[in-house]
């Protein structure tokens, strides 16, 4: 699936009622015309095109004699999909799908060959970085996109923190964004956060040569429900891509797997970033 992606609990909610649909032995259109709804409203429901109105949702489950825990669990996830979580606000970024992807996650695994991974940046790293690459942007829609990206990094020190695992190609660290003093700051970042328990950060050295990812960065999120597939999220200036075919998402973990062997580990890695930071500071 390809440009905005709907909530982990949307999708949950869509297969849901498309398996409830199938099961009391009807067709769309027939669940359609006995709600007085069109089919492709329907349709759109059952492929999480559209987010389900807890009165739809009641309606379909009494169409589907859904009864008991089964019935509130799913009329909860009707009333989720309608709540206007922190990133509402900026629902109209280009990045604000990859929030709640985000905050649902399991796991997030990414590799990072060109920057600092957003959830990572420092403020300052992190408006350089918009500055240059939204030529086009107001003042003040950088500044949404700022806010934007650091309020997601609050994810890392929650309670129920997804498991952050980072390789990070020795190229970002050597690229010096904003100046020597920024990016000091933006070392000593990283540094700090290897130390959270939800992070696991790796360089991949130069040394290592040619690896599995050489056509290009990625981030991989993986859920606890064994139901909900699997995402790659791929972005870039022409926009952003989600992909969540099987087949895909497993050469991506694959993928992932090479890369951690190839790093170096995280000690060493800490290690590395510190002398990166002491060069910068001799230079």
């Amino acid at each position: 699936m390809a440009g905005l992606s709907p909530t982990v609990a949307q999708k949950r909610l869509a297969r849901s009622l498309r398996t409830l649909r199938l099961d009391a032995g009807l067709t769309i259109e027939q669940a359609a015309e006995r709600l007085e709804l069109s089919p492709s409203t329907i349709s759109r429901m059952e492929t999480a095109q559209v987010g389900v109105k807890r009165r739809d949702a009641r309606e379909l489950l009494d169409l589907y004699e859904v009864t008991g825990v089964q019935r509130e669990q799913l009329l909860q996830l009707a009333g989720g999909s309608r709540q206007h979580a922190w990133w509402h606000e900026f629902k109209d970024l280009p990045n604000s799908p990859l929030a709640p992807l985000e905050a649902e996650a399991a796991s997030i695994w990414q590799y990072s060959a060109l920057l600092i991974p957003g959830l990572l940046q420092t403020e300052e790293y992190a408006r350089e970085i918009l500055r240059k690459i939204r030529l086009d942007a107001t003042p003040d829609a950088l500044e949404r996109r700022l806010r934007l990206r650091m309020k997601r990094q609050a994810l890392l020190t929650d309670r129920n923190a997804p498991q952050f695992w980072v390789v990070l190609d020795e190229a970002v660290l050597r690229r010096c964004v904003g100046g020597r003093q920024v990016m000091q700051r933006q070392l000593e970042r990283l540094i700090d956060a290897s130390a959270l328990r939800s992070v696991t950060l790796q360089v991949l050295p130069f040394a290592s040569g040619g690896h599995a990812a050489l056509d290009g960065e990625f981030t991989l999120l993986n859920y606890p429900e064994p139901a909900d597939p699997d995402v790659v999220f791929i972005e870039n200036t022409g926009g952003d891509v989600y992909l969540e075919d099987p087949d895909v998402t497993r050469r991506y973990t694959s993928i992932f797997h090479h890369l951690r062997a190839t790093a170096l580990d995280p000690a060493e890695s800490v290690r590395t970033l510190a002398t990166v930071k002491d060069e910068l500071e001799r230079s």
